[in-house]
């Protein structure tokens, strides 16, 4: 049976299990309204009532219990489901045929964008495209724009593609073409991008790539450990722009799902600022939002 470590997290409703090799590329956030079909690990831990979330990056799995049980009675139990899960599917998903590739849709917090994830790692960094103009070198967005004219802005990470669409349709009654799409286009080899990735065209990049001074180091270093796996599972990006250290004021970058999303000034406040808050008291103080 494979090893499983289980490790504590700042959040007590969240514990982890750490496997000693990479599990999948990217990252999954998954509860119980997620498409489950190709995860049985997923599926185990979730068929536990108290259970709220399952989330897998790199090499561990986290889950999200409910306020009213506690840990030492079931992380034993927990961490044998996951590691009988492993022994069964090392990388995750159901062993499928190599010619099949399975992509997966997963809503964010931003109602207006989908995830679409691979199983399969598609870039290395990340990038953006706002409109067709923007998309050029860009294949796969290039694909989205011209199939779907409610497509209103497309962004690549890792091993998954989310979309933005417009007001003039909801997910609900897309969701589907669009997965389909996406699974075709990778299924017949379809290029994801010509150009080089990276972090964002906005020239926002050009003050995230100076170099940091120690507190901003500090605050990158937090945010790229507890709040980057997360946020990229959202299908977003976030980054430190600058700190201010007279105001004690972080400046983020937020790019993909993250950006214009309605949850996003709730997720600073009370996910990250708390967090940093915690980890450098009486240094930052607050934490602003930058939409790329």
């Amino acid at each position: 049976m494979y090893k499983v470590l289980i490790e504590p997290t700042a959040n007590p409703k969240v514990m982890k299990f750490v496997a000693d090799y990479t599990l999948i590329p990217g990252s999954l956030e998954l509860d119980s309204t997620s498409d489950l079909a190709e995860i049985p690990m997923a599926q185990a831990l979730l068929k536990y009532p108290f259970v709220e979330k399952v989330f897998i990056s790199a090499n561990f799995v986290a889950v999200s219990k409910q306020d009213g049980v506690e840990w030492e009675h079931v992380v034993d139990s927990l961490k044998n489901i996951i590691a009988e899960e492993l022994e069964a599917n090392p990388r995750i998903y159901v062993k499928k045929n190599t010619e099949e590739l399975q992509v997966y849709a997963e809503m964010t917090p931003n109602p207006q964008v989908m995830k679409f994830v691979s199983p399969q790692s598609l870039i290395a960094g990340s990038l953006e495209a706002k409109s067709l103009e923007e998309a050029a070198g860009i294949p796969v967005a290039e694909a989205l724009y011209g199939a779907f004219s409610y497509v209103k802005e497309v962004f690549i990470s890792d091993n998954f593609i989310a979309v933005t669409i417009d007001r003039t349709v909801q997910w609900h009654e897309v969701m589907v073409e669009v997965r389909t799409f996406v699974s075709d286009y990778l299924k017949n080899g379809g290029k994801i991008a010509i150009i080089e990735p990276q972090n964002s065209k906005n020239a926002v990049e050009k003050i995230i790539n100076r170099e940091y001074n120690e507190i901003e180091s500090k605050i990158a270093d937090i945010l790229n450990e507890y709040v980057a796996p997360a946020v990229e599972s959202d299908g977003g990006q976030i980054s430190l722009i600058e700190f201010d250290g007279e105001t004690k004021t972080a400046r983020m970058l937020m790019q993909g799902a993250c950006s214009g999303c309605p949850s996003s000034t709730a997720t600073l406040k009370n996910g990250i600022q708390n967090l940093l808050k915690q980890f450098l008291p009486d240094v930052v103080e607050n934490v602003e939002a930058v939409n790329a």
